[in-house]
């Protein structure tokens, strides 16, 4: 009987810590992928998808505008509403997800 006691006051593992979120891209990340982007996707209804590709992201030109944030800037898709002329949603792309595709 004393068996049954000790395993359930056994010490325990401490739990798994959630990984914190990443950074959300800034401002100027979100402006050079709309302005600099290389690939336009259509989404339908008036929805294109804007991105990067990482080797336009290290352009000079994307580098004199963000400097060590142009990095970033290869793995930010813009969905931008064109019928409105605005941002829908600002989505970012896991590095190893990324380098896979």
């Amino acid at each position: 009987m004393p068996a049954k006691f000790r395993s359930r006051f056994a010490p325990r593992r401490p739990a798994a810590r959630p990984r914190p979120a990443p950074a959300a891209p800034t401002s100027a990340v979100v402006d050079a992928v709309l302005r600099f982007c290389d690939v336009q996707e259509d989404m339908g209804g008036g929805r294109i998808l804007k991105r990067l590709t990482p080797a336009r992201a290290r352009g000079a030109d994307v580098k004199a505008v963000l400097g060590d944030a142009a990095g970033q800037a290869g793995r930010v898709s813009v969905l931008w509403n064109a019928r409105e002329d605005q941002i829908l949603r600002v989505m970012t792309t896991p590095v190893a997800e990324r380098v896979a595709a």
